[in-house]
């Protein structure tokens, strides 16, 4: 495996091409270049004493050749001293390949200089060559994929409290039976919200990608003019769905658009404990679950809670309003589209959720799934954190293919505990709402199996195949909501096939 082709005896009577070889020091330390003239295996001139020495004024023909029973120099010792850092801590021979080809090195070349046939076959032998030496793990840097428990669970929060203001609102939206069998004002409700979803996902990709490129003004500024538009056309597509008599329910609509729009200001910028102080209002509707409140109450608190939160997002945009603050160039707007997809199927999907026997049954699972989103989050990361830490420790392919592939179940296995426990939390805080059945559960557990592994496939690049599975589901249910089960444990299955075919390689995890 160590050997070169340049070192076996040639089996036709054609000559070997010339292959570069490393400079030599004659007995003087003087550097010599190899010859040109195939005159490399001749020894240099003999003198009078019979030593090997040159003549006096003349210039020696070539480097000494090796000495009987010596081997020649094999140009891959020199390849594996260059990269032997990089070659130790590979985990596949793959890995190196790409190395190699990234340094530009050419079949042609490998093939004259290290006689490999192509780069993987070279790379295995230098995998095979050097040892292991994977560092230790390192303790991982301050990032997007690195945070504390006590900051997901604050984002869960947030996501979850701005549900209180359907409870506050509910009389005042009290109207005639709705269309397509739902209760009145769902229709503007819904399309207001699926709007502000998809808009605000896509505009929140990117103002992170500008975030990541170091750029906060220009994050600022895309959201300084992404935030009213989104909010503009939530209300407009509200008030177009809205029928006779759902007047009410569409300016609801139109006051949810505004916020989805502040809080995603809020939330990309880092500023959720501003966001939980602007909606600390809505805690004004936990007594509404047992007495009634009056209405001017109820519209003080939720118009109050609404106008903290366009406050807040408007002093932290105060960056993006200087003039250039949006750079040069920008990333793509077509690459944000499939954030903008993946939050349209996965917004579809909780919705479907909470599409209930009773009303009450419905929205717990609703809340149950929003204050998921904080453990799920912080379960992201602890998959990603164990899964660099297993690429730092482990040796071979298959180890860590086992061990990612181990840690990928208990976190899933742990957020599906913790859905578990929040929707038995809800139900016995919610006076009168009754236990969800086994159908119902298995089908919050599979909706929520989709929307876990979909975030993680989005965290790692993957968003498109997220959000075409979740779509599929959400518009298999849409039209045949008896066939929600199926729909999302189809739509969990491809995940699940999916995150173990891309998660389990190594290359996926390099940083």
């Amino acid at each position: 495996m160590s050997g070169s082709l340049w070192l076996k005896p040639p089996t036709t009577e054609a000559a070997l091409p010339a292959i570069p070889r490393p400079r030599r020091q004659d007995r003087a330390g003087r550097a010599t270049t190899p010859p040109t003239d195939g005159s490399a295996g001749a020894p240099p001139p003999v003198g009078a004493a019979g030593d090997a020495s040159v003549a006096p004024g003349a210039r020696p023909a070539g480097p000494t050749a090796p000495a009987v029973g010596e081997l020649a120099d094999d140009p891959l010792d020199e390849l594996v001293e260059r990269l032997g850092g990089l070659v130790a801590v590979a985990v596949h021979p793959d890995e190196i390949a790409a190395v190699l080809e990234s340094d530009g090195m050419t079949d042609d070349h490998i093939r004259l200089t290290y006689g490999r046939a192509d780069s993987f076959e070279l790379a295995e032998d230098l995998y095979a060559r050097v040892e292991r030496r994977h560092p230790a793990p390192e303790a991982p840097p301050g990032g997007a994929w690195h945070t504390g428990l006590a900051g997901c669970l604050l984002r869960g929060l947030v996501f979850a409290l701005p549900g209180l203001a359907y409870v506050l609102a509910a009389p005042l939206l009290a109207g005639e039976q709705g269309r397509f069998g739902l209760p009145g004002g769902t229709v503007p409700l819904l399309a207001g919200a699926v709007t502000g979803w998809v808009w605000n996902q896509t505009l929140a990709h990117r103002a992170y990608t500008w975030l990541g490129l170091g750029d906060r003004p220009a994050a600022a500024r895309a959201l300084l003019l992404g935030a009213p538009a989104g909010a503009l056309a939530g209300t407009v597509v509200a008030l177009a769905a809205a029928a006779p008599g759902e007047t009410p329910a569409a300016l609801f609509a139109a006051g949810q658009s505004v916020y989805l729009a502040a809080a995603t200001v809020l939330l990309v910028l880092g500023r959720e404990r501003a966001l939980l102080y602007a909606l600390a209002p809505l805690a004004g509707a936990v007594p509404a679950f047992r007495w009634d409140l009056p209405d001017l109450l109820r519209a003080g608190l939720l118009l109050t809670a609404l106008t903290a939160s366009v406050a807040f997002a408007g002093l932290v945009l105060r960056p993006g309003a200087r003039r250039g603050a949006a750079g040069r160039g920008g990333p793509p707007r077509a690459g944000s589209l499939p954030y903008g997809l993946f939050g349209l199927g996965s917004g579809l999907l909780v919705l479907h959720a909470g599409i209930g026997d009773t009303l009450v049954s419905g929205a717990g699972a609703v809340i149950a799934l929003t204050l998921s989103m904080g453990p799920a989050e912080w379960l992201l990361h602890r998959f990603r954190g164990e899964s660099l830490t297993r690429l730092r420790t482990l040796a071979t392919a298959r180890e860590f293919r086992r061990a990612v592939t181990g840690t990928l179940v208990l976190c899933l296995g742990g957020y599906l505990g913790v859905l578990v426990t929040l929707t038995v939390a809800v139900t016995l805080a919610w006076p009168g709402a009754p236990w969800p059945t086994p159908p119902r559960l298995v089908t919050l557990l599979l909706i929520g199996t989709v929307l876990w592994l979909g975030l993680l496939l989005q965290a790692f690049g993957a968003v498109l195949s997220a959000a075409a599975v979740c779509l599929f589901a959400a518009a298999a249910q849409s039209l045949e909501p008896a066939a929600g089960p199926v729909a999302a444990g189809g739509a969990a299955a491809v995940l699940a096939v999916l995150t173990g075919v891309l998660l389990v390689r190594p290359t996926a995890h390099r940083v």
